[in-house]
């Protein structure tokens, strides 16, 4: 029977940092990793970090606080989150930054000009205070590099691309930067390969560093070792029951067990039991084996829920290659969203977990992305450079519809056609007077990150003229869960009246997000994520 002092059931950003914590404190510490490969949904993202405050950030000169994250994020979640928490959260977070640099071959980098989704609220910043790994050679995981969970949208082979770069990308052939951007991320990998090292970004970088640190710290990651129960033992968690070869192994835990294992977004029972249709398991982003494991062991052993309901949603196109995030091809001018009623119903370019919420709110099932022949003209889209005609397996799978007229393309998509008429008349009438005064597309300095610079009157809006027009099914899809098991400012997994349940520590999309129902800026999943599982480690240290 294996025994340790720490047993952490999960090995992407949460649970990789609580071991390294536990681990460079001087407990003897295991991962236990369902999958094949390690790195969760944290290898798969763009792995933006939101942690105000941070080292990377006060040395690029930005003008952050402990205050103004304080008076932000008050503004932005409201008081579902318990203040405690949200101060326990901005207090770590730059410490745990600091933390994995120090231990582990991390480095970060400030996400220049992308905002807090907020900018305008108390404490925001319309310049961002998100960072994101600096690229990483992968040489120094060796064999351990093959265990890497792939990325949701693999790097183009031969460049190193950061995710600030995305935004100059789509605008390719509209803005010279694009063209130098692109041909940055040629010369960086030049550079870097010249120098004999296999460079990775983003999701790979954050979940490749992370295995690196504990490799140097000498803790082992057990893959395809799914979590089957917790092992309490007179009323204290003490351990971890997993499938070890197949078989029911019981690990020990001498101080306890921290539950990283992601949400639940790949249960199809739990998304119908806890969310409202239209849910279900086809339009999530989250790494498939999160099926809420860890939360319902946790729950087995008297810990409370909390945000079950909820998601890091954001508008998708279900592609027959897999469900697409919907960012800078929505907020980009010349789109509009529709219902079924054929009326626009939500600020396009507003934060993406909103776009849902609205959609939620209003029932606006099922709902379209209406754009036209200029807008294909202007846009890399996916990476289907402008011009280009959008691949016809898009056509055959549903998710594009086109047509030569507004009348026809409402038919097609089963809209009014005079509904669709005139909300695209309307949305043209603004789009020529730069002001939108029904939604406030482009009000907001976080609307304009992914906008047009070069378009006038307005970066954000642009007329829907130029035939053939084209509609994009739009869907309630999810970066993952965010809700789960409910925890105290010491990462402590709590029972619903409040009492903590001995041993038992809870990080990530497994535990209830500190965000509540809201999402602060890019990397609202994994800041929190990193600093909680951080300080989970850090209490079990002392």
């Amino acid at each position: 029977m294996p025994e340790f002092d720490v047993v952490v059931a999960g090995a992407g950003a949460a649970g990789m940092t609580a071991a390294l914590t536990t681990a460079r404190s001087g407990l003897s510490t295991v991962v236990l990793e369902k999958a094949a490969v390690f790195g969760g949904s944290t290898a798969r993202s763009g792995a933006g970090i939101w942690v105000p405050n941070n080292d990377v950030v006060l040395a690029a000169g930005v003008p952050d606080t402990f205050a103004k994250a304080d008076a932000y994020m008050a503004a932005v979640v409201g008081p579902e989150v318990p203040a405690a928490r949200r101060q326990a959260f901005l207090t770590a977070g730059p410490r745990a930054i600091a933390f994995i640099q120090r231990w582990s071959p991390l480095r970060f980098r400030w996400m220049e000009a992308y905002p807090d989704y907020y900018p305008e609220l108390a404490g925001g910043m319309p310049n961002g205070r998100s960072i994101e790994p600096d690229a990483l050679d992968a040489n120094i995981l060796g064999d351990e590099l093959a265990n890497l969970n792939p990325s949701y949208i693999p790097t183009p082979a031969g460049t190193v691309i950061y995710d600030v770069d995305y935004r100059w990308l789509a605008l390719i052939a509209r803005h010279p930067r694009g063209v130098a951007v692109a041909g940055d991320m040629v010369l960086r990998y030049l550079r870097l390969a010249a120098q004999g090292k296999n460079p990775i970004t983003m999701g790979q970088a954050l979940a490749g560093g992370l295995r690196a640190g504990l490799l140097a710290a000498d803790v082992p990651v057990n893959l395809k070792t799914p979590l089957v129960d917790l092992y309490v033992e007179n009323g204290r968690v003490a351990g971890v029951i997993a499938l070890q070869d197949q078989k029911e192994t019981l690990f020990r835990a001498r101080r306890g067990v921290v539950i990283g294992s992601g949400g639940f977004e790949h249960n199809e029972r739990m998304r119908k039991q806890f969310q409202a249709e239209p849910i279900g398991t086809d339009w999530t982003v989250g790494a498939s084996s999160n099926t809420g494991d860890g939360i319902e062991a946790g729950e087995r052993a008297g810990a409370g829920l909390a945000l079950m309901d909820d998601s890091w949603w954001g508008p998708m196109i279900p592609l027959p290659e897999g469900p697409y995030f919907c960012l800078s091809e929505r907020t980009l001018p010349g789109t509009v969203f529709v219902n079924a009623a054929g009326k626009r119903f939500v600020n396009e370019a507003a934060p993406y977990s909103d776009v849902v919420h609205v959609m939620y709110q209003g029932n606006h099932f099922p709902a379209w992305m209406i754009t036209d022949q200029d807008y294909r003209n202007r846009y890399l889209f996916k990476e289907t450079a402008p011009l280009l005609p959008y691949p016809q397996t898009w056509y055959d799978s549903g998710a594009l519809v086109k047509d030569w007229t507004i009348t026809g393309l409402a038919s097609r998509i089963g809209v009014p056609a005079a509904a669709l008429r005139a909300t695209i008349d309307r949305v043209n009438a603004q789009a020529r007077a730069g002001r939108d005064t029904d939604f406030h597309r482009g009000d907001s300095a976080y609307d304009a990150y992914f906008a047009d610079p070069t378009n006038t009157p307005n970066p954000c809006l642009a007329p829907i003229w130029l035939p053939p027009f084209y509609a994009f099914k739009i869907v309630p899809g999810d970066l993952g869960t965010k809700g789960g098991l409910t925890t105290d400012t010491r990462s402590r997994v709590v029972r619903p009246d409040g009492s903590v349940i001995p041993g038992l520590y809870a990080a990530g999309n497994a535990s209830a997000a500190v965000m509540g129902h809201s999402y602060a800026g890019a990397g609202s999943t994994l800041g929190p994520a990193m600093t909680f599982g951080y300080v989970a480690g850090t209490d079990l240290a002392f």
